[in-house]
């Protein structure tokens, strides 16, 4: 069993399901696969403002549906013949969105969120798995919430691994069919509620699936030539690396790096299950591989992170910052769901750099200031050197002014006030 991810970028239009569809008729005539397939294009960004739209009775969400209707149509007639059964399957899965919606507003905004947004999941598999068996390559739809089984957070639920194995085990046990079309990003409560794993989650769905399934290995398609050390957009000298650990593809990932996400490659590097993120445009290029066979590196890797706050807390009396404020402020950190990037103490101060978020002024700072003194700057850059040099590290100046800098071993961070032109 070999898993293939398909990113939303790879099937955004009938001409990119194609194209994804011949680089699975080329590879399945060797090996049975499991294919995680994304929502298609922006549709996750579309189903968001659909959320958005129900939770205050908006006059837009009529609209906001039929445009997401009319473009998955659109889709299918490039695809399909005027009389073929997928039309008929998709306005069934529309019309039980539009059902759920219809309903009051549950307070509980993230358990509307996965609700509604998972139906992305749902219309991409069943138009992918309609084409592949219309071009003749018999490939079988199945539920990802049948087998990935989580807690009760929603839009970050955390996988039951014990439930998710039994499920998964139970249902390909001497199964012998050669395709199997699956979501990604989604799951379900024991109660049989949807659940989403995190925003770019379809990732961490493949090496769900890959490690309960002991796979040969996991190919993630991007539109990249594979894992880069830098932004191209944001760094014009970025190169392909070649190949790379497991422990530098998680510090990579830790850090921000956006090709793969950050639990991905915890379950793989469990079993040792090999890794390869390759581009959907040019797939005979040999892309990344990632693995326990790599030598460390040492190429400087690059990664950017816009939209960044840096918060200063002092005490309003005469303590100072020891581990009792610390495990305060962190419990108040995890209760907002703020992640921490880069953090700094002194006996008078702690400062933090995070995502910038509702939660970060809505929730974490009104609670802190009844105790700490709070000063923040917003619109900040966070640029993260892994083995870093001096030439490197120069090579950032020109972005802007650094608020805070720190060093490890191998890790050089800097948190910036970006010049306009850097914006």
């Amino acid at each position: 069993m070999e898993v293939y991810k398909f990113g939303g970028a790879s099937v955004k239009d009938a001409h990119s399901v194609k194209n994804a569809a011949s680089i699975l008729s080329h590879a399945s005539e060797t090996s049975n696969y499991l294919v995680v397939i994304s929502a298609m294009g922006k549709t996750t960004n579309h189903l968001e403002q659909v959320v958005d739209a129900y939770l205050s009775s908006s006059s837009s969400l009529p609209s906001l549906l039929k445009d997401l209707e009319e473009n998955h149509h659109s889709i299918c007639k490039d695809l399909f013949p005027e009389k073929h059964p997928v039309f008929e399957k998709l306005n069934n899965l529309f019309a039980e969105l539009q059902w759920n919606l219809e309903e009051q507003p549950e307070q509980d905004r993230d358990y509307v969120y996965d609700q509604v947004v998972s139906y992305g999941e749902l219309f991409s598999t069943l138009i992918f798995c309609e084409y592949l068996n219309h071009q003749g390559l018999p490939a079988i739809w199945i539920d990802a919430r049948d087998f990935i089984k989580t807690d009760e957070t929603y839009r970050e639920g955390k996988v039951d691994w014990e439930e998710t194995q039994k499920q998964v085990t139970t249902y390909f046990t001497n199964k012998q069919d050669r395709i199997w079309i699956t979501q990604g990003f989604i799951g379900s409560t024991s109660q049989n509620t949807t659940t989403t794993l995190g925003r770019e989650g379809s990732d961490y769905s493949a090496a769900i699936f890959a490690y309960c399934l002991g796979a040969e290995k996991v190919t993630i398609w991007k539109d990249v030539p594979g894992v880069l050390n830098a932004d191209p957009r944001y760094f014009s000298e970025a190169i392909v690396l070649p190949h790379l650990s497991y422990q530098d593809t998680i510090e990579l990932a830790y850090y921000g790096a956006s090709v793969i996400h950050p639990k991905t490659l915890k379950p793989l590097q469990n079993k040792g299950i090999p890794f390869f993120v390759k581009s959907f445009t040019h797939p005979d290029l040999p892309g990344t591989t990632i693995d326990d066979k790599a030598d460390i590196m040492h190429q400087p890797c690059f990664i950017l992170k816009k939209n960044q706050v840096l918060l200063s807390l002092f005490p309003r009396d005469f303590s100072f910052i020891v581990e009792d404020n610390l495990s305060e402020i962190y419990r108040l950190l995890s209760e907002c769901r703020v992640k921490v990037n880069v953090m700094q103490n002194s006996a008078l101060s702690l400062t933090i750099c995070s995502d910038d978020s509702p939660s970060l002024f809505q929730q974490l700072i009104p609670t802190l200031s009844q105790k700490y003194k709070t000063l923040y700057n917003r619109d900040l850059e966070l640029i993260t050197i892994r083995y870093y040099n001096r030439e490197s590290i120069e090579s950032i100046n020109p972005r802007g002014e650094i608020l805070l800098e720190q060093r490890s071993r191998h890790t050089f961070q800097a948190v910036i006030r970006a010049h306009a032109k850097n914006q």
